[in-house]
């Protein structure tokens, strides 16, 4: 999961982006401009952890389903985060004046790690794939992200 930070010059919102893989291949992604702005780069990105766990939370969900378990027997669904201070906020539930302004619905990553439903691990800016999803990358980069989930470039049938 990740965010860039009121990437939208116009009204400085933030872009919230995730991707889900199993089995090395992408199985659902999500790109979507936020609906409020951040005032730091660590609510952005738990802003968007939010969106994430959402959908981290219906897949687990779909999966137990399909074979016929209980979600909480998978183990907890493992996401990567770049942001640090993201990562303190969904673990330490203590109220104080830096994150007090983040909107409640937000808090829904806190309870989710509590729950041992989700596990949130530190991932390098560099090695984070959701970029594709939140930022303007360069050919080589993007081309680098790309492949690291899976995905290949479509050759036409004239080559």
């Amino acid at each position: 999961a990740d965010a860039d930070w009121a990437g939208d010059l116009n009204d400085r919102k933030s872009t919230s982006g995730y991707i889900f893989e199993m089995s090395g291949a992408a199985v659902s992604w999500r790109s979507k401009k936020q609906s409020c702005v951040a005032l730091s780069t660590a609510e952005a990105e738990y802003m968007a952890l939010s969106s994430a766990f959402q959908e981290a939370i219906w897949m687990r969900k779909l999966l137990s389903g399909l074979i016929d378990i209980t979600a909480d027997s998978l183990g907890p669904t493992l996401i990567y985060e770049d942001n640090q201070s993201a990562i303190h906020m969904s673990k330490n539930n203590q109220f104080h004046g830096r994150s007090k302004h983040i909107d409640i619905k937000y808090h829904y990553v806190r309870e989710q790690v509590a729950a041992g439903s989700i596990e949130l691990q530190y991932c390098k800016s560099e090695e984070m794939v959701a970029d594709m999803f939140t930022k303007g990358l360069n050919g080589p980069r993007f081309k680098k992200l790309r492949a690291m989930i899976g995905m290949t470039e479509l050759k036409s049938s004239q080559d």
